[in-house]
């Protein structure tokens, strides 16, 4: 498989303008997906975020500041001098919009475009959405295993992802958004619902693709680890309770 050719869409570190000059602020959370994938994106972008740490565990979305800032109070949320926005894909799209030198991770063009929104859409619908039944499930509701069905609702959307695959990326031969966003959710899933490699070797081609990124680890991969330890460590505390 190619790699150099596989993520042209990389700015180099050094390029100057709004890239250095503009301070931009995210409500962020290492262990969510959602924020993982805007970190993936703002690194392919070489946009430096400063960090503002929200624990959810610790209910700081539901302090009356967050919620100024987010009716709604979920993360990730962007301030970019003054300007807010919420949800990871509106957010990627936005700094793609403003900060990219090209297209290529968020295609101009309608049939491309349809494409990525296409995937976003599978990924908060699907993998995100059977993601949160059970992160919900064993953090809020404190429940000691994962049912069945929730493991089989997860199972279905690796099948899926699989045949959606056609391409080295999920829209298509190019790295886009879509891919941020799929693999961070799919890469948290994995460490505590298993995929077994041999029925689905596109999606494990995939992720090594998308693990070339000299970014990988730091904006996603740590995160994800960490997800699913905390997960099977919450579980067994659970079962303790």
């Amino acid at each position: 498989m190619p790699t150099n050719q596989t993520h042209p869409n990389v700015i180099p570190l050094g390029r100057t303008s709004l890239l250095n000059m503009t301070k931009i602020l995210f409500y962020t959370l290492h262990l969510s997906p959602p924020c993982r994938a805007v970190e993936l994106t703002a690194k392919a972008l070489g946009l430096q975020l400063e960090r503002k740490i929200v624990d959810l565990l610790g209910g700081d979305h539901l302090k009356p500041e967050f919620l100024k800032l987010n009716p709604q109070h979920t993360i990730p949320v962007l301030d970019d001098n003054g300007t807010i926005v919420s949800e990871s894909h509106a957010i990627m799209i936005y700094l793609v919009r403003k900060y990219a030198k090209d297209n290529i991770l968020y295609p101009t063009d309608l049939i491309g475009q349809a494409r990525v929104n296409a995937l976003l859409h599978f990924e908060s619908g699907v993998l995100f959405a059977r993601l949160r039944f059970i992160t919900e499930h064993v953090f809020f509701k404190h429940q000691p295993d994962i049912p069945e069905d929730r493991i089989e609702y997860v199972q279905t959307a690796y099948r899926l992802l699989e045949d959606t695959l056609a391409d080295n990326f999920v829209a298509g031969p190019t790295m886009t958004i879509a891919d941020f966003s799929c693999v961070s959710t799919v890469a948290s899933l994995m460490g505590f619902v298993p995929m077994e490699k041999s029925t689905h070797p596109k999606i494990y081609a995939w992720i090594e693709r998308m693990q070339q990124l000299p970014y990988y680890e730091e904006a996603n991969g740590a995160g994800a680890a960490d997800l699913a330890k905390r997960i099977l460590l919450a579980m067994k505390a659970n079962r303790k309770a």
